[in-house]
């Protein structure tokens, strides 16, 4: 039957539920297969890397006749690779952390929806005034990277969701099952967005690994911090950090970030070990990860995260007699 929200009725797709643009590991295949099966699906563009785009985007173009987008960080990609990306025909391209404005242009030439993912109020009023046509609110309960000293996606999403009126929420951050999808709309948002419940899928790019601590993992040990950005040497904003589960180098930094970062031989040795394999994986992961028990289809795992909200919400609707 499906739920139909705002968010369904813009994107012409069956079922209020997105996919998140995961940097590296949301390719072509996982964005096609939560298409096809009625949600919508995102490819992470990331950073922008040209090569990975050239391999990605021709396998989504070419697997799926339903709307999908394209993510990218704001403050790390360029214009060339969202133009890149135009090339290939998405409904949408959706940024997040940094500054939207430098792409706005080469997007409104086009016919393509322009989703922001925020993290704080301030982010979601620039987004609107720049015409966001939907706003992805991110609550810190997401896992990967987001809002240092953001809010909870409870609180947080109905603020925005009166903020922005007639333009379409969705809710992100904590959601891996039925039941936050059908929660998020009764925040007032027009769908919800997940992120580590597809990244355990048989389509993600993901290491074997990563997917069984996923489907292993508990929330209370996700942690956020920046120590993982400091050992991968990449140069993330200040404003945002990540959560992920538990790791070796979280233990031996934790609280000393900033010796870390200034100790150019530690964090080259990090990066070694994580080359090397003496660390396990960095592990990205939301609080809702106990939800997660399973490595489903993408397709499959739409269809079932639709019947699960809609029975959520038959239980809170009155009955009637």
């Amino acid at each position: 039957m499906g739920l139909t929200t705002s968010f369904t009725q813009l994107f012409g797709v069956r079922h209020p539920i997105v996919s998140a643009p995961m940097a590296g590991s949301a390719g072509g295949a996982l964005a096609a297969a939560v298409s096809r099966g009625g949600g919508f699906g995102f490819v992470g563009g990331g950073v922008g890397d040209h090569d990975w785009l050239a391999r990605e985007l021709p396998i989504v173009a070419h697997s799926t006749r339903e709307p999908w987008g394209v993510g990218f960080l704001s403050w790390a990609a360029d214009v060339s690779a969202v133009e890149q990306a135009l090339e290939f025909g998405p409904m949408a391209i959706m940024l997040a952390f940094g500054d939207p404005t430098p792409f706005l242009q080469t997007i409104r030439r086009t016919d393509v929806f322009l989703m922001i993912q925020v993290t704080d109020l301030a982010e979601a009023r620039q987004a609107l005034d720049v015409g966001a046509d939907v706003i992805v609110v991110q609550g810190t309960e997401s896992g990967g990277h987001g809002a240092r000293r953001g809010r909870s996606t409870l609180p947080f999403v109905p603020v925005v969701a009166d903020m922005a009126g007639p333009t379409p929420v969705l809710a992100a951050g904590g959601i891996a099952d039925g039941r936050g999808v059908a929660a998020a709309l009764a925040l007032g948002a027009g769908g919800a967005l997940l992120g580590t419940r597809f990244q355990a899928t048989v389509e993600a790019l993901a290491d074997p690994a990563v997917t069984r601590a996923i489907v292993e993992g508990h929330g209370e040990h996700t942690e956020r911090s920046s120590v993982l950005d400091i050992a991968r040497g990449t140069d993330w904003p200040g404003k945002y950090d990540g959560r992920s589960l538990a790791h070796p180098l979280l233990d031996r930094w934790r609280g000393r970030e900033d010796e870390f970062a200034a100790d150019l031989q530690a964090a080259r040795q990090s990066r070694e070990e994580m080359a090397g394999g003496s660390v396990p994986p960095i592990v990205w992961a939301g609080e809702a990860v106990d939800l997660i028990a399973d490595l489903p289809s993408a397709e499959n795992l739409v269809a079932t995260l639709a019947t699960q909200a809609e029975q959520a919400l038959d239980r809170v609707r009155p009955t009637s007699g």
